[in-house]
């Protein structure tokens, strides 16, 4: 089984990021095999529809990790309340081959005051339309739920590792059959 766990950030050294690599780390402990795809470290080309833009070797890689992905765990900032541009523009490369009969996990880094839902509703329509599993649990990690050195606090991680524990769960039933 491979997870796939998605970073939506543009932004260097983001609490997205954060949130990922500490799923990274959870996942890693407990033996499940995951890739870690940072859209500031990895960006990608505007979404143009040209059969160019996909032979681009960054694209390419991507529509290969999300094809070999039994699972996908995306992590967004709350921009203007959605997801970021970045994010969206990474998913219009995708389709319902990559999605289908896989599930979806969601969480997001909040840090505007309004606690991240909108970003998340706003992921959850774009991956229903690809028709993606998305859990119905989710998971916000707000501003104030790091501490000083970007860890995540223990208040709020037991959620998070519940969500992903469920993910992975039915990743691997799915992956089955």
């Amino acid at each position: 089984m491979h997870l796939l766990i998605i970073s939506g950030s543009p932004r260097k050294q983001s609490n997205s990021l954060r949130v990922a690599q500490a799923a990274v780390s959870f996942l890693n402990q407990s033996g499940t095999s995951t890739e870690l795809w940072d859209l500031q470290q990895r960006p990608l080309p505007i979404y143009d529809g040209d059969e160019s833009t996909y032979q681009q070797p960054e694209v390419a890689t991507w529509l290969k990790s999300a094809s070999q992905a039994d699972g996908f765990f995306i992590v967004t900032p709350e921009y203007h309340n959605g997801m970021s541009g970045a994010l969206k523009n990474a998913l219009d490369f995708l389709g319902g081959s990559h999605f289908q009969k896989k599930p979806v996990a969601l969480a997001c880094a909040a840090g505007g005051g309004k606690g991240g839902i909108n970003a998340l509703n706003n992921l959850r329509l774009v991956i229903r339309g690809v028709g993606g599993l998305v859990l119905a649990e989710q998971c916000i990690v707000d501003l104030t739920d790091f501490d000083e050195h970007g860890r995540i606090s223990p208040k709020v991680l037991p959620r998070l590792e519940q969500l992903l524990t469920e993910w992975a769960s039915m990743s691997r039933l799915l992956a089955k059959k």
